[in-house]
């Protein structure tokens, strides 16, 4: 047994997505599509006296991450590192919890299955109010569809079996407790309208096309991502604004095709892993 581990889980890009709540946080979640990422978040856990937390390099503080640890009884140092912004929409919070719940379940000896590690996460996010279909998303890779909310005993996750180059331009953050927190009757409808076209015809073209609807109806698109999403249909490309943050996700080459200098990776096809 060791007294540290590492895991590896990949960024989260959301194209749409319902709210929808429940008493028991773990049934709590969204439906909707997204993109994970090869860019992710690496999580390394080791046995400590009293707990701490780091990104990059600088101690935050991060109520999700506290949540997974006091479900798994464990004090422990966790550092994380990414090149994913915090806060713009990659799921960054939701990689931690994740990360932070599987390298711990190694290094701590504690015994849990993969899915309980999820549900762990799942509900330690959504408590903390920093998400509601990151974590499942990122436990599954690829290119999710979350036709029902909640941890992996509630929800039912299928995929588009597609992969592409994906390149991300971020103009800034935006608060997903302010959005989910209020009135979410209509983004919910969107949201539904949005998941069901992607259903119907699984591709990404149409996921990428059901993420730009979504962001119009829900009322979620900013002038600012608005003109980065046209100026990339303009020059040819497939772009949507990522959920919830103030950042251009597309296809191929379409960011650095409309001129914009853009960080590339592409559609990682695994889930959340445990590294060696």
């Amino acid at each position: 047994m060791s007294d540290d581990a590492r895991a590896f889980v990949p960024g989260h890009v959301t194209g749409f997505f319902t709210v929808d709540r429940d008493e028991d946080p773990t049934k709590t979640g969204s439906r909707g599509g997204g993109i994970a990422l090869s860019d992710g978040v690496s999580v390394t856990v080791e046995r400590a006296e009293e707990t701490a937390i780091a990104l990059d390099g600088e101690r935050v503080e991060m109520g999700a991450v506290e949540r997974v640890l006091s479900a798994l009884r464990a004090e422990a140092r966790v550092t994380a590192e990414t090149p994913l912004p915090l806060g713009a929409g990659f799921g960054v919070s939701g990689g931690m919890a994740l990360g932070t719940a599987l390298a711990a379940n190694a290094a701590l000896d504690r015994g849990l299955s993969y899915n309980e590690l999820v549900t762990i996460a799942h509900g330690a996010e959504v408590q903390a109010g920093t998400g509601l279909g990151d974590v499942v998303a990122q436990a599954r890779g690829g290119v999710p569809l979350r036709l029902e909310p909640g941890g992996p005993q509630h929800n039912y996750v299928d995929a588009v079996p597609e992969r592409a180059r994906v390149e991300y331009y971020t103009l800034g953050e935006l608060s997903t407790p302010d959005v989910v927190g209020g009135d979410t009757e209509a983004l919910t409808t969107a949201g539904e309208r949005a998941l069901s076209m992607a259903v119907k015809e699984p591709t990404l073209p149409t996921v990428m096309r059901a993420a730009r609807q979504f962001s119009r109806e829900a009322e979620l698109l900013t002038e600012d991502v608005e003109a980065v999403v046209t100026d990339v249909v303009e020059a040819g490309g497939d772009a949507a604004m990522a959920m919830l943050g103030e950042t251009v996700f597309a296809l191929g080459t379409g960011l650095t095709d409309a001129g914009y200098d853009a960080r590339s990776c592409a559609v990682y096809p695994a889930g959340a892993t445990v590294e060696e």
